[in-house]
């Protein structure tokens, strides 16, 4: 999603998550080039700054914080979450928080999640190889089950627990549930065989605009499911998560 309204969006959240001092969610915004995450950090450190410096007081900090929320209230807000980010217990603590707190100040969240660490550990732990071509998994069918017992059964519910936990409400789901993102298998541009990697064709936002009707941020884990009218249906796709948030973004940019 490349366009002014999104960009207003993201100088938004910058605003009130630099001024309640957090930074995981800064650090999220990466399914889109043009977020200025360098511009994030200057905020940042303006508003953890010496006390000599032109440090905004408390007041002007929650000035901003009130102007942004009430700009985004009823906005929805897609973030991709990588897995990197959650090797560390306080950066996901954190991830989590910032999370609960926007969906507190009436920010629609929508949490897209990576996990290739995550799943590199199971796939060592399980003893099957791995391999890479041109930066894609390649992903046979016994590593997409294995990625999808990383990504859907262990790391989105810990996502997924973790905004509970912190006082939001959440709902962990995989883009096989509900149909939700329909893939057909990716064509490497090489002609190299990277196996059941999908493109993402068809996303169910109709099924997200019930969950966060509901009061609900959905947290999406990155496996899609075939296009159920090519006859596709059951079978599982591993999708790069970065296409996923973006698919994601597209989809509800355009509305139900």
């Amino acid at each position: 999603v490349n366009n002014s309204r999104y960009k207003m969006k993201v100088s938004l959240m910058s605003a009130i998550l630099c001024s309640t001092a957090t930074s995981s969610l800064c650090n999220a915004f990466t399914f889109s080039p043009n977020t200025s995450i360098s511009r994030t950090h200057k905020i940042a450190n303006a508003l953890h700054a010496s006390p000599d410096s032109d440090t905004p007081s408390f007041a002007d900090a929650a000035n901003t914080i009130a102007s942004a929320a009430s700009t985004l209230r009823g906005e929805i807000v897609v973030v991709k979450y990588g897995g990197n980010a959650m090797t560390s217990p306080e950066l996901a603590a954190g991830f989590c928080q910032d999370v609960a707190v926007l969906q507190t100040l009436g920010i629609k969240m929508v949490v897209v999640h990576g996990g290739g660490p995550q799943i590199s550990h199971m796939l060592n732990a399980m003893n099957v190889d791995s391999k890479f071509e041109n930066g894609m998994r390649v992903s046979t069918p016994e590593v997409v089950g294995i990625a999808e017992m990383a990504l859907s059964g262990q790391v989105n519910k810990q996502i997924s627990n973790g905004i509970c936990s912190a006082g939001g409400m959440a709902v962990g789901v995989s883009g096989r549930d509900a149909n939700l993102m329909q893939c057909k298998k990716k064509v490497d541009p090489s002609g190299a065989d990277i196996g059941f990697v999908g493109e993402v064709e068809i996303v169910n936002t109709d099924f997200l605009h019930s969950l966060l009707d509901n009061g609900l941020t959905p947290v999406i884990a990155p496996i899609g499911c075939g296009v159920q009218e090519d006859g596709d249906g059951k079978t599982s796709y591993n999708i790069n998560a970065d296409v996923a948030a973006g698919r994601v973004a597209g989809g509800m940019e355009k509305g139900p």
